[in-house]
């Protein structure tokens, strides 16, 4: 009992709660915290920039594009508050919520238009990781018909995208430890659980029934058709690519001290000097007669780097304008290889920076696709 004349501490009462309703269904809790794997594995592999990880990063941005493609059907098929139409905000809702409206059991407005700028930033960096995939590397559904110029532009766009979805991110964590401690609630724990404590004066939301099997049947004719665009576009030839099959006198003779290199892999005048220079070619004598020269040099210059579209031709071939005219003596050979040890290039399964094929598969081909890179096993001893 208090002593008389002296008031009794008043306690605060703890906000009246009704039982914590399900507001985060296991769809959206599964699909939240895949996205969030998805998303660091791609930014991960993305910025380490290595050829080796390219189908790690492919794969987790084709994953999370078909996670924001599911989640986009169930906001029309899903429970309440996975309706986009419980969330998507109007000018007016924004506004209030700033000024402190009332509370959402499920997304506030401007936590609503992040989730609407994160879908788009992530589809946009699937279909422009794709359009790049095309130009550069002559993969994928769209290399039939993206250039390497245009590749080369939409690479800059990928990659602004990307820093962008970085950006949301960190909003978005900052946005959940504000709204977490604005309003008293772990909104952490409630994407794990899917509970959250319903309050007096919340916003009302108008109850709407999952159509699961709808959904199930829209994401599966979303997959197949995805499957099907694949699989036609794969059957249509890739222009632009080097010449694929190798004169048989020019593998022949070049062959006999080291690989015969794909002719894109040097311009037509680079191939001219070294073909008139055979009697001094690299320090050897490696003359041929006059016939078997001009022929080998006719076939090398009509399929020099000019006459091809891919990575190799623009990056390496093109800036190998001056003698000696050697391929691993360019810089940009240099560049691209400058994380590879000497030991590696040392090694018996390789032998030389000039053995192209014992990392590259495709080597002889010209395209040195970043899926056909095998170091040795051998060579990393």
């Amino acid at each position: 009992m208090p002593s008389p004349g002296i008031a009794a501490k008043s306690t605060p009462k703890p906000a009246v709660t009704e039982p914590q309703p399900r507001v985060w269904d296991i769809f959206v809790r599964v699909f939240h915290w895949s996205l969030v794997l998805a998303v660091a594995i791609a930014a991960a592999s993305g910025l380490m920039l290595e050829s080796r990880i390219l189908l790690l990063h492919i794969s987790a941005g084709l994953a999370a594009a078909a996670l924001v493609a599911a989640r986009i059907v169930w906001g029309f098929t899903g429970t309440t508050h996975a309706r986009f139409a419980d969330f998507v905000p109007s000018g007016a809702a924004i506004r209030a919520h700033l000024a402190g409206g009332t509370r959402h059991l499920g997304h506030n407005p401007l936590g609503a238009l992040m989730v609407l700028a994160l879908f788009a930033l992530v589809l946009g960096l699937a279909v422009s990781g794709l359009l790049v995939l095309g130009g550069i590397d002559k993969s994928g559904p769209f290399a039939p018909f993206v250039s390497f110029g245009a590749g080369s532009v939409v690479l800059g766009l990928h990659e602004v995208l990307a820093y962008g979805v970085l950006a949301l991110v960190a909003m978005h964590l900052a946005g959940v430890v504000f709204e977490s401690e604005r309003s008293r609630e772990n909104l952490t724990r409630s994407m794990l659980t899917g509970a959250k404590a319903k309050r007096p004066g919340d916003h009302e939301s108008r109850p709407r029934p999952a159509h699961p099997l709808l959904a199930a049947a829209v994401i599966v004719a979303l997959a197949a058709g995805a499957w099907a665009f694949n699989s036609a576009q794969a059957a249509r030839p890739v222009p632009g690519l080097p010449v694929a099959t190798l004169d048989a006198g020019y593998k022949s003779a070049c062959s006999e001290c080291h690989i015969a290199y794909n002719p894109s892999l040097l311009p037509a005048d680079a191939w001219g000097a070294i073909m008139a220079g055979l009697k001094d070619h690299f320090g050897e004598n490696a003359g041929l007669p006059a016939a078997e020269v001009e022929a080998i040099t006719n076939w090398l210059v009509a399929h020099a780097s000019e006459t091809a579209d891919t990575k190799p031709a623009y990056r390496i071939a093109a800036r190998i304008t001056q003698p000696p005219y050697s391929i691993t003596g360019s810089r940009s050979w240099k560049r691209l290889h400058d994380d590879i040890p000497d030991a590696v290039f040392a090694s018996r399964a390789v032998g030389s920076r000039s053995n192209c094929a014992a990392c590259h598969a495709d080597a002889e081909t010209g395209r040195f696709s970043p899926f056909a890179i095998d170091l040795p096993k051998e060579s990393l001893k």
